[in-house]
C-alpha cells in the first residue's frame, strides 16, 4: 500500500484535489466546477452546498483517476478562497448564499463604520483596512438586512472550515483566515472581546481558532459515505488558498515571495515580523510564526477566462482540428505582437479593485484603439495589465518596507511562458515557477502532512515536495518600453477615478 496525503482547494470557479505522495509527485488530480451567481450589481455569491458536492464527486474522480484506495490517504488539507461569509444553524445547515471576495454591496455600512469608529483604531488591531469584500462586512450586512436569518446563524465560516465542517463535523476557523475580520487581533492571533462589542459582532458566533496544520478532526461515517473516504481520516484546520499556495510554491522564509495566478492576482511576501501598509492586505502565513505581506488584485487569470469565454468561440472550434486548447491559441495570438502592446494599455479592475486602490466602483478599460490593433493585441494587453496590477503591489510593498528580490509564481497562469515573462519583464524581477497547476493543493497537503506527522517540520516537507520546473529573467530592452506603459496604467486610474 502506498502512503499519501490529499489537498483540497476552494477555489473561485473550482474546485481542485490533488493526491501527492511524499515527495511531493503528483499521483492524481481532478477539478470540480461551480457557479459564481451576480444577483445585483456588486453582488457576488457561492451557494456552499455545491462546493461540498462538487468536493464529494471530485474526491471520488481523483481516487479512481489514481487507481489509490481511500486507506491510503493518510491525512486531508483543505484550502479555500478568502473572505466568505458561511452561516450555519445549530445543525450545521447553510442558511445563505455566501457573499464572496468580490462582493462590496456593504459599502455604504463601511464608509459609515469609518466615520463612527475610526480607521486608524480598527486598522491598529488587525493591520487590515475597513472594505466591504472582507468577511466583517459581509457579517453586519447580513445582521441589519436578513434580521430574521441572523437569528439562526450559530457560527460564521471561512470556504475551508465549512469543508473541514462537512468531512468530520468540528467547527473550526483557521489561524490564516482570521484576518478577514477586523475584530481578529492581528499581533497575538485571536479574537479581540472589545473590538467584537464594538462591531457588535458576538462572539459567540465566531468559532474557535486552530493553527493550520491541527489536527481538526477526522472524516465521520456520514462524509466518508458522502466521499469516497476512509472513516477516521485525519483532516487539519487549513487555511487561506494564497498562503497555501505560497507554502506549495516553497516561501516559507522571511522575504521570500509568491507571485499568485489564480482567479485573482496579486503577490504574497513571507515576513517573520509584523509589517504592514493599509493599502496591502496583512495575514498570518499557514506557517507559524510567519506572516503575509500581500497584495490581492480581482484581476488575474480571471480576465483571461472571461476573454476566452467571451471572444473565443472560433479557438474553441478549432481545438480538435489543431490538437490546442483555446487558450493556447489565445497565447500563440499573443505571442505575435511586441512588448507594449502598440500602446495599448488594459486596467485588470474587472469586479472593482482591491489593494492597493481599493476602489469598488473602478472599472476594467482597455486605452489606445486604434485600426492597427488585432486580437492579439487585446490579449496581450490583458497580461501586460495583470503585470502591470502585480508591480503596483510591488512598488506599495517597497514603500512600506518589504523590498522583493525574487517571485515564486504560481496558479494557472503560470503555465504560460509568455505571461510569466512578461510579469517578470514588467516587475523586472526574475522568476522561477514550481509545479504551478498543484501548489495550492501541494501547501494544504503540505498541511496535513505536517499536522500528521507525515513530515518532522515544515522545511522537510518543503525540500521533499518543491522543485522548480522553469525560470525567466527579466528582459531589459522590455523592462524599459513597459516602464512607459506603466506610466500611462498608473495615469488611466487616477484621472478616471471621479469618472
Amino acid at each position: 500500500m502506498g502512503r499519501y496525503l490529499l489537498g483540497i482547494d476552494i477555489g473561485t470557479s473550482a474546485c481542485k484535489i490533488t493526491v501527492f505522495d511524499e515527495n511531493g509527485q503528483v499521483m492524481a488530480n481532478e477539478s470540480g466546477a461551480y457557479p459564481v451567481y451576480y444577483p445585483q450589481s456588486g453582488w457576488a455569491e457561492q451557494n456552499p452546498q455545491e462546493w461540498w458536492e462538487a468536493v464529494c464527486l471530485t474526491i471520488r474522480k481523483v481516487l479512481d483517476r489514481g487507481n489509490i484506495s481511500s486507506k491510503e490517504i493518510e491525512g486531508v488539507g483543505v484550502d479555500g478562497q478568502s473572505w466568505s461569509s458561511v452561516f450555519i444553524d445549530r445543525e450545521g445547515s447553510v442558511l445563505s448564499n455566501t457573499p464572496i471576495w468580490m462582493d462590496t454591496r456593504a459599502e455604504d455600512l463601511c464608509n459609515r463604520l469609518k466615520v463612527q469608529m475610526g480607521e486608524e483604531r480598527i486598522f491598529k488591531l488587525c493591520g487590515n483596512p475597513l472594505e466591504p469584500c472582507y468577511t466583517t462586512p459581509k457579517i453586519l450586512w447580513y445582521r441589519k438586512n436578513h434580521p430574521e436569518l441572523f437569528k439562526q446563524v450559530d457560527k460564521v465560516l471561512q470556504s475551508n472550515s465549512f469543508i473541514v465542517m462537512k468531512l468530520t463535523g468540528q467547527i473550526s476557523q483557521d489561524l490564516s483566515q482570521g484576518y478577514g475580520l477586523h475584530c481578529f487581533d492581528m499581533h497575538k492571533g485571536q479574537w479581540d472581546d472589545e473590538m467584537c462589542r464594538l462591531l457588535g459582532i458576538e462572539k459567540d458566533i465566531l468559532p474557535d481558532i486552530y493553527p493550520c496544520h491541527q489536527v481538526a478532526g477526522k472524516v465521520s461515517r456520514q462524509a466518508a459515505a458522502a466521499c469516497g473516504l476512509t472513516e477516521g481520516t485525519p483532516v487539519v484546520a487549513g487555511g487561506l488558498d494564497a498562503a497555501c499556495g505560497t507554502l506549495g510554491a516553497g516561501v516559507i522564509h522571511s522575504g521570500e515571495t509568491q507571485e499568485q495566478g489564480g482567479q485573482a492576482g496579486g503577490m504574497s511576501i513571507c515576513t517573520d515580523s509584523y509589517q504592514t501598509d493599509r493599502r496591502l492586505i496583512l495575514s498570518f502565513h499557514v506557517v507559524p510564526g510567519m506572516w503575509l505581506l500581500q497584495g490581492g488584485t480581482t484581476g488575474g487569470g480571471g480576465v483571461m477566462r472571461w476573454l476566452e469565454q467571451e471572444f473565443g468561440d472560433y479557438e474553441r472550434v478549432q481545438e480538435d482540428s489543431i490538437g490546442k486548447s483555446s487558450l493556447e491559441q489565445f497565447n500563440d495570438l499573443a505571442v505575435k505582437v511586441p512588448a507594449g502592446s502598440g500602446g495599448m494599455v488594459f486596467l485588470p479592475y474587472m469586479a472593482g479593485e482591491r489593494s492597493p486602490v481599493w476602489d469598488s466602483k473602478a472599472k476594467g478599460m482597455y486605452y489606445g484603439l486604434d485600426f492597427t490593433k488585432t486580437k492579439g493585441h487585446f490579449i496581450r494587453s490583458a497580461m501586460e495589465g495583470v503585470a502591470f496590477s502585480l508591480k503596483h503591489n510591488l512598488d506599495v510593498a517597497y514603500e512600506a518596507g518589504a523590498a522583493v528580490k525574487e517571485l515564486f509564481a504560481v496558479g494557472g497562469s503560470a503555465n504560460s511562458v509568455l505571461w510569466t515573462q512578461i510579469k517578470a519583464d514588467v516587475t523586472g524581477k526574475p522568476i522561477f515557477v514550481p509545479a504551478s497547476d498543484t501548489a495550492t493543493t501541494l501547501g494544504a497537503a503540505i498541511l496535513a502532512g505536517v499536522g500528521t506527522g507525515f513530515y518532522k517540520d515544515f522545511d522537510e516537507a518543503v525540500k521533499k515536495t518543491v522543485r522548480i520546473t522553469r525560470s525567466h529573467v527579466p528582459d531589459r530592452e522590455n523592462h524599459g518600453i513597459y516602464e512607459k506603459n506603466y506610466e500611462v496604467y498608473r495615469g488611466l486610474y487616477e484621472r478616471l477615478r471621479e469618472l
